[in-house]
């Protein structure tokens, strides 16, 4: 049986130090230890963990190439994921956690404490009023998430935050392909272009996994994201 730092690097080519190592394992055993008095995640034995948190949130890495120092923002991260395990891996990351459940954030504040890792950011927040805050819209080079919700509503959320010449990343299942179609509309509204619907093979996953990726080729009309709770009851 493979450890996680070789499933890692069969992953992402990336080789974990050993800090790296153990940052995954304390990040482990907060995680259990927490959700053991609040309902963070429904993924509770190391094992699964390792693979449908860790392996899954380093997936991203895939299309994720940069090496150089890059901000980046998680919208809908819940206990981290994927923001915390890519920032543990590239350290040159500038993170930015969004999420709207305060025992969440408080977690995500508790363990970038722990960890000490530097340059992270946790909004407890809204994405739709993230997307709408000078200091965040259009500021990053990525915008991230997983299983937030369907990809038209996902887009108004991640598109709006990204500058001109970044990328959007949605982790979807094996409904990517038709979630792509539904959100021709909203790609070409926000801004956006299709770059790839890249397939991903995690260890011991036998669901279908994609990285969709949209290029922001232009502006997002200043409208959108739409206020709390539109863009999921009228998606685009």
């Amino acid at each position: 049986m493979k450890s996680i730092q070789e499933e890692i690097a069969i992953l992402t080519g990336i080789k974990l130090l050993k800090y790296q190592i153990y940052a995954l394992f304390r990040y482990e055993k907060e995680l259990i230890a927490w959700n053991e008095n609040f309902n963070l995640t429904t993924i509770t034995t190391p094992q699964d963990i390792h693979i449908r948190h860790f392996l899954d949130s380093l997936s991203c890495l895939q299309v994720i190439r940069d090496r150089k120092p890059f901000r980046l923002i998680d919208v809908g991260t819940g206990a981290g994921f994927p923001g915390i395990p890519i920032k543990i891996v590239v350290p040159e990351v500038k993170l930015t956690l969004v999420e709207s459940t305060s025992k969440k954030a408080d977690f995500c504040r508790y363990i970038v404490n722990e960890l000490k890792l530097q340059e992270v950011e946790i909004l407890h927040a809204r994405a739709e009023n993230i997307g709408q805050d000078s200091c965040y819209r259009e500021q990053f080079d990525w915008s991230v998430a997983r299983a937030v919700a369907a990809l038209p509503t996902l887009l108004e959320y991640l598109l709006p935050l990204v500058k001109i010449g970044g990328k959007s990343l949605a982790q979807k299942g094996k409904t990517a392909h038709e979630e792509v179609k539904k959100a021709q509309y909203a790609i070409q509204l926000l801004g956006g272009e299709l770059e790839s619907i890249h397939a991903v093979d995690i260890p011991k996953v036998e669901d279908k996994r994609f990285l969709v990726v949209i290029n922001k080729v232009s502006s997002s009309p200043a409208k959108y994201p739409r206020r709390a709770g539109i863009p999921t009851k009228r998606p685009l």
